[in-house]
């Protein structure tokens, strides 16, 4: 799974070549009820590892939180020599129709 925005792949750029980010499972279990789902109350969400793991240099992680009508990706936390994506906004409405738009498109 690839979380891109603007084009780019957040996970990619951040955990470096032959990191990987979250099995699908993880991020979006089937119920639907995963943590990238946005709420007021926020929550942090790994979504990838270098390539020597987490366990060693660190994990790549956000604080994912809904304002009212915007989701906003902040307070990133990079592996070592990781490099630490900007914060995002996205609309509300539009973040959660993506979010039910991967899980209908899943294999």
């Amino acid at each position: 799974m690839q979380f891109r925005v603007d084009g780019a792949d957040v996970v990619a750029e951040a955990v470096g070549e032959g990191g990987r980010g979250p099995f699908t499972e993880e991020a979006l279990p089937a119920d639907g009820h995963g943590a990238l789902w946005a709420t007021g109350e926020g929550r942090r969400v790994v979504l990838g590892e270098p390539e020597c793991t987490g366990g060693c240099c660190g994990y790549l992680s956000v604080f994912v939180q809904r304002h009212g009508e915007v989701v906003e990706w902040s307070d990133w936390q990079v592996p070592t020599d990781g490099t630490r994506p900007p914060a995002f906004h996205f609309g509300a409405d539009q973040y959660d129709a993506e979010l039910t738009r991967a899980l209908t498109d899943r294999p």
